[in-house]
């Protein structure tokens, strides 16, 4: 039966990571994985000789032992308890999408573009580069490559020069979203996991993430690509005067999670709530719409429809959050059998051989480079999902420091590696084979360079 279901879950993963192929969105295979999963775990509850408690990661004893009724609410306790932490990132993101995208319906984001006056093409590939860095680090990779491609294609005009930029802006995206809690999907789902804490992620991973992003920079700067200046833009006008105001105020709102669930110790989907409400109170404020609560007139009913928070709400991504949903509770069925928890206890005793482990664990670091290496393949949400039921390593473990590193960069190498490449390559029509050509040995060099660099600061200091 478990064969049955790793085969299930193979099928399902093949069908996402080729959903380009398919022509079908990867939402699709990862709910129907999902399901089937969970119905063949429920039909054959009696059958399976072992059951994975998550909260304490440890096989329950003499799980065989128990009647059909007690094996059935487990099952029920395991899949509530799956859902609830799911839930939260999914919430989390929620929030985090709609603050970005009240940013957007004042046109805030046009502020940044403004901060950009030079025409030198050296020096936008460092401004852009620092940007995506520091930017996907507090909205995450995701969006800030959406903000700045969007930026890049009212500065540049070039689609040709453009798709350079584009390259280099989702390497410098994905290795800003690796130190930061909030920068992407997988080091989010770790923090929210209690694997790490803020503090200790920035100290470990900042470094090796500026190097991951400095390394392809710096070699990007030498290329004919990014020689000579750009054609002048046209000058548009900001489209509200409440812009600025509302980009600080939102990028405020999205920095002040990590503090609150800091000093409260509360789960940081509450945080999020909280500064979404804030933000949104003043995004009603300056949108000047005055909706009644008490009367639902025909102009209080407009009002409600097209003010900005009911406008971001409908722009989020929800596909991508149905995704989550589908690919995170797939791996916790995975997870529940102690399916996951064997499959790391033979990596750990066959792969030590083929590199150094690291210190106070038994996991190689090549098993983790490699893991970064096959998120450039494969989705790497699934892979950080099947390392959180697989390692049983403390908070703030290096194990857990190195995987946010390798995942959240190593999908850079390709174009359709990360959600940040998938994004500029529908925007820009950017090629596989051309990103492959011409970007991914950058990317390569980056991520190599900085995993040996989060090694020696490892066994340094």
């Amino acid at each position: 039966m478990e064969t049955l279901l790793v085969v299930i879950f193979i099928v399902g993963y093949l069908a996402i990571t080729l959903e380009h192929n398919l022509k079908i969105d990867k939402l699709i295979p990862a709910l129907i994985m999902m399901a089937i999963l969970w119905a063949v775990v429920a039909f054959g509850i009696d059958g399976f000789g072992s059951w994975f408690d998550s909260a304490n990661h440890a096989l329950i004893d003499n799980f065989s032992s128990l009647g059909h009724e007690e094996k059935q609410g487990l099952l029920e306790n395991t899949l509530l308890h799956h859902l609830g932490k799911t839930a939260e990132i999914l919430v989390f993101l929620l929030g985090a999408m709609t603050i970005v995208e009240i940013i957007d319906y004042f046109d805030g984001f046009a502020t940044i573009k403004s901060f950009v006056k030079t025409r030198s093409k050296k020096k936008l590939l460092w401004i852009f580069s620092f940007l995506a860095f520091i930017l996907s680090a507090i909205i995450d990779n995701l969006t800030a490559t959406i903000v700045l491609i969007s930026i890049l294609q009212k500065i540049i005009l070039d689609r040709e020069v453009r798709i350079w930029y584009a390259g280099i802006i989702i390497i410098a995206a994905n290795a800003g979203g690796a130190w930061s809690p909030i920068g992407d999907v997988t080091t989010t789902m770790l923090w929210i996991g209690d694997k790490v804490t803020t503090a200790l992620l920035i100290e470990h991973l900042l470094v090796p993430s500026l190097v991951c992003m400095l390394i392809p920079s710096f070699i990007a700067s030498f290329l004919p690509a990014f020689k000579g200046e750009i054609e002048a833009e046209d000058h548009v006008p900001p489209k509200s005067k409440y812009g600025p105001t509302m980009l600080y105020l939102g990028l405020g709102a999205i920095i002040f999670v990590p503090i609150f669930k800091t000093v409260t110790h509360l789960p940081p989907y509450i945080g999020m709530m909280l500064s979404l409400g804030v933000v949104a109170t003043f995004a009603e404020v300056f949108s000047n719409r005055k909706i009644s609560i008490t009367t639902l007139d025909d102009e209080s009913v407009e009002a409600s429809h097209h003010g900005p928070v009911h406008a971001a709400l409908t722009r989020i991504e929800m596909p991508s959050i149905l995704f989550f949903l589908g690919i995170l509770l797939a791996v916790a069925a995975l997870e529940s059998l102690g399916i996951l928890f064997n499959f790391a206890e033979g990596l750990k005793q066959g792969m030590p051989l083929l590199g150094t482990e690291m210190p106070g664990t038994e996991v190689s670091d090549l098993v983790l480079i490699l893991l970064g290496v096959a998120s450039a393949v494969i989705d790497n949400v699934p892979l950080v999902a099947a390392s959180l039921g697989m390692f049983s390593e403390p908070m703030d473990d290096q194990l857990w420091h190195f995987i946010a590193f390798t995942a959240g960069t190593g999908g850079s190498m390709l174009i359709i590696g990360s959600a940040a490449g998938v994004v500029a390559m529908g925007m820009e029509k950017i090629d596989f084979f051309w990103y492959l050509k011409k970007i991914s040995w950058l990317a390569f060099l980056g991520f190599m360079g900085g995993s040996i660099c989060y090694m020696l600061m490892r066994y340094l200091f």
